[in-house]
């Protein structure tokens, strides 16, 4: 949440010249729901189902840059499916302050809902700190804390591609 998936996966994709897929956008469309209204009907368990099975189908297709929702890392049932697929993984790393940032104004993250900026801090910390051992799986980790724009985070991510020869 607010590392900068969706808008470096799109810049990076778009280099690339693959698609780009957000496994929230896909949730979204087969619940027919917004998440925020996944999880206050059906829970956070019914939206991470949706989400493994979601990423399955992306990775059955072609080739694409497919930013995962923050939650997705932390079950084994989707790491199976991106190692079977032979997915390249990157963890975009971010401070929790650079996050907060990012996501303070947007009311829309089920998670933050209904607390003030500094119980998302905390909230935003506590979820850092429970997640990033399952982050660090990554294939890469490269630092989000500066710009995600054309010429920051995605320029960084397509020279670290280019290194692999992933291009």
């Amino acid at each position: 949440m607010g590392a900068g998936k969706t808008k470096v996966g799109r810049l990076v994709a778009e280099h690339l010249g693959r698609a780009f897929v957000d496994t929230d956008d896909l949730v979204e469309a087969r619940a027919g729901l917004p998440i925020s209204e996944i999880f206050a009907r059906d829970g956070e368990v019914a939206f991470r189902r949706l989400e493994t099975e979601v990423i399955g189908a992306a990775l059955a297709g072609e080739p694409e840059v497919i930013a995962l929702g923050g939650g997705a890392a932390t079950r084994e049932e989707n790491w199976d499916l991106l190692r079977k697929a032979g997915a390249l993984t990157i963890y975009l790393q971010a401070r929790p302050q650079t996050i907060l940032d990012r996501v303070a104004d947007h009311p829309h993250r089920p998670l933050l809902a209904g607390l003030d900026r500094a119980g998302m801090r905390e909230k935003i910390t506590r979820m850092l700190a429970e997640r990033e051992p399952w982050y660090l799986r990554a294939d890469l980790v490269i630092s989000s804390d500066n710009s995600v724009d054309k010429f920051g985070m995605a320029d960084t991510v397509v020279e670290h591609l280019r290194k692999l020869d992933i291009s």
